[in-house]
């Protein structure tokens, strides 16, 4: 039975150029390998296994509630980003996501402008 021995880190199962694959110098001649040194293999490692760089970073977290419209349920008042009433000092009921309506200044939630 043959015995299969595993190739040495610095030669190649097979000969695939004759130049170094990191800085295209002529391979010294005797057994098959990729790159011409240490400092070569070296190199050649760490182009394959580079780093990824790092995620571009996320926006400052921002309040919700500056952009909640909320309805009082006693004086039907609306209140950009105020979860008290000022008139009748009671909390109010949060109807979403919105602002002033382009219109006529009116807070209007999100749902309602995409409604009309």
């Amino acid at each position: 039975m043959t015995e299969r021995l595993a190739p040495l880190r610095n030669v190649s199962v097979t000969a695939t150029a004759s130049t170094c694959l990191a800085c295209a110098a002529p391979l010294p001649p005797g057994r098959a390998r990729q790159y011409c040194d240490d400092r070569c293999r070296q190199t050649g490692w760490r182009r394959r296994n580079k780093t990824r760089p790092d995620p571009a970073p996320l926006p400052a977290a921002t309040s919700r509630r500056t952009a909640t419209v909320y309805l009082c349920p006693d004086c039907d008042t609306r209140y950009l980003g105020e979860q008290r009433c000022g008139d009748c000092n009671s909390f109010c009921l949060r109807l979403g996501r919105g602002g002033p309506s382009p219109c006529c200044e009116e807070l209007i939630t999100v749902e309602e402008l995409l409604q009309r």
